[in-house]
């Protein structure tokens, strides 16, 4: 499944690529997320509770980036597991100036297995296209509120 999209954050390109790796800032702005926290350089574990459609459940995964080329773009990788099925794909992450602002634009292909394919494919983008929204509203809070 491809999910991509466009978000307008309101801060320059620089400080939206450091909070975009800032495992303090991702575990506020991550919907359901309970733990982000470095396993290495560029490596993080995550614990996660969230719900797609009527599938509800806790998930534990790992994140990894890559091909970083700061403030302009990275690449994730992720993949997790949960009683709910299993998650993976990679993502990448593209950021560009406006106005002071920054256009980012994101790319993803995830596969999905388990008890969460059983969702429905229509279901399960809907669902994914809600939590990257849920995602950018709250990680433009976390830095507004970092001035």
């Amino acid at each position: 499944m491809i999910v991509q999209g466009t978000y307008t954050v309101p801060r320059p390109p620089d400080r939206v690529f450091a909070a975009l790796t800032d495992p303090a800032v991702l575990q506020q702005a991550i919907p359901g997320c309970e733990k982000l926290e470095r396993t290495g350089d560029d490596e993080y574990n995550a614990h996660l509770k969230i719900g797609i459609a009527a599938v509800k459940g806790s998930y534990v995964g790992k994140v990894r980036l890559s091909d970083i080329n700061p403030p302009d773009r990275f690449t994730l990788h992720l993949e997790g597991k949960g009683a709910p099925g299993f998650l993976k794909g990679t993502a990448r992450i593209e950021l560009k100036p406006e106005a002071g602002n920054t256009q980012l634009h994101y790319n993803a292909d995830v596969q999905v297995g388990g008890l969460i394919a059983a969702v429905g494919s229509r279901m399960i983008e809907a669902s994914a296209r809600k939590l990257a929204g849920d995602f950018f509203q709250k990680f433009s809070e976390v830095l507004q509120r970092a001035n």
